[in-house]
C-alpha cells in the first residue's frame, strides 16, 4: 500500500502499540515518531488535530485520528482504501 502514514506515539501509550499493530498487520509501512519528550511536537499536533491525545495517524498528511478512528475505519472496509492512495508528489514533511 502506498499511502505515506505516520503515527505520533508515545512509548507507554496502550492504544499506541495497538494502532501501530493494526498497522502492521494490514503490512503498511509507518512512520513512528515519538511525542513523549517534545511538548512542541504536542503542541502542534493539539493544533492541528484538535486533540489532546496519542496515537495520532497522519496519511498523506491528513490527520486520520486515533486507534479507535483507524479501527472503526477498518472496520467500515474505508482504511484500506486510504491506505491504497498515492502521496501527492509535493507532499511537505509533517514535522518530526
Amino acid at each position: 500500500m502506498p499511502a505515506d502514514v505516520a503515527i505520533y506515539t508515545t512509548p507507554w501509550c496502550p492504544y499506541c502499540h495497538r494502532a501501530k499493530a493494526l498497522l502492521s498487520g494490514k503490512k503498511v509501512r509507518f512512520e513512528e515518531i515519538d511525542v513523549d519528550t517534545r511538548p512542541d511536537l504536542r503542541r502542534w499536533l493539539s493544533e492541528t488535530t484538535r486533540q489532546r491525545t496519542v496515537p495520532q495517524v497522519f496519511i498523506n498528511n491528513r490527520p486520520v485520528g486515533g486507534f479507535t478512528d483507524i479501527a472503526a475505519l477498518d472496520q467500515d472496509g474505508e482504511l484500506d482504501a486510504l491506505l491504497g492512495e498515492a502521496p501527492p508528489p509535493d507532499l511537505p514533511p509533517l514535522p518530526r
